[in-house]
């Protein structure tokens, strides 16, 4: 097997062309400025030369490398580490399905593979026409609208294995698609430059984002005692002020037991147990 079937760099590495090394430097270089330490920088820089070239190549890693001052191997581990690092190009648009357990036994793993055999491409393969790239990914981080899609890295929820096959249909024919919430769709190396750190510049995008779902607030809503539509005003959980607090010791927050204080021994803090046995050879000494 070799190391492009693998995924490691081949070395020695090419250099970017002079203008694109030129385009780059700069770019890296504002990066890197918002760190007290180069080599933090990495991670942004890696999302840099993906935006390039649509994965981490041999010469992206010579490039991060160079400018963080750096081996090849130092930043091959971390590239290699980090699955949204490609190690192979990705098409225009890059789809995730989410194969974890409540995806999953919800439906992903038939989505995902329902979709391999529509395209006709296996896990981390592109289209020959360079459009759809397929992954199967342990967790988009959004079980409450499971089984889950991601494309590009934006959410399309509640997936069926025909929703899925329309939504790379749509992508291919050059359809508009909108995310079931997010921002619109960018291709890949968009994304990748603005997960670089780059600002979104398409207008409007970053007031598209929009805030957590009425399934991701469930939790929270019945946290605080509220009820949820369809069950029949059932508080599942009480709200924390609800019922009476006990009385307590003035100036300590130690409740108040009535009658359970306790003699001491003058001058110690331990307890006073009346009539226990004194030990043999200790007299007036309490076991």
């Amino acid at each position: 097997m070799t190391n492009v079937e693998l995924g490691l760099p081949a070395l020695p590495a090419k250099p970017y062309p002079e203008e694109v090394h030129a385009r780059l430097a700069a770019d890296a270089e504002e990066l890197i400025g918002r760190y007290p330490v180069a080599r933090s920088a990495l991670l942004p820089l890696l999302h840099l030369v993906q935006a390039e070239e649509g994965f981490v190549s041999p010469t992206g890693i010579r490039f991060c490398a160079e400018q963080l001052d750096l081996t090849t191997a130092e930043v091959t581990a971390v590239a290699t580490f980090y699955t949204m690092y490609r190690r192979r190009p990705a098409g225009k648009y890059h789809v995730g399905v989410c194969t974890n357990t409540l995806c999953a036994v919800l439906g992903g793993d038939q989505i995902f593979e329902e979709l391999q055999e529509h395209l006709g491409i296996r896990n981390n393969e592109t289209t020959a026409d360079g459009e759809i790239s397929i992954e199967h990914i342990e967790c988009n981080a959004a079980c409450d609208y499971a089984p889950v899609v991601m494309v590009n890295w934006e959410f399309f929820d509640d997936q069926t294995p025909e929703s899925a096959k329309r939504l790379v249909d749509d992508l291919r024919a050059g359809r508009e698609v909108c995310p079931t919430r997010g921002a619109r769709l960018c291709e890949f190396k968009e994304t990748a430059r603005i997960l670089a750190g780059f600002p979104d510049e398409r207008p409007g995008a970053n007031d598209e984002s929009g805030a957590g779902g009425a399934p991701s607030l469930a939790g929270l809503r019945l946290a605080r005692g509220e009820t949820l539509p369809g069950t029949g005003g059932t508080k599942v959980v009480s709200p924390r002020h609800e019922g009476a607090a006990e009385p307590r010791h003035e100036g300590t927050a130690e409740p108040r037991h009535e009658g359970a204080a306790e003699a001491r021994h003058e001058g110690t803090a331990e307890p006073r147990h009346e009539g226990a046995a004194e030990r043999p050879g200790q007299e007036g000494t309490e076991a």
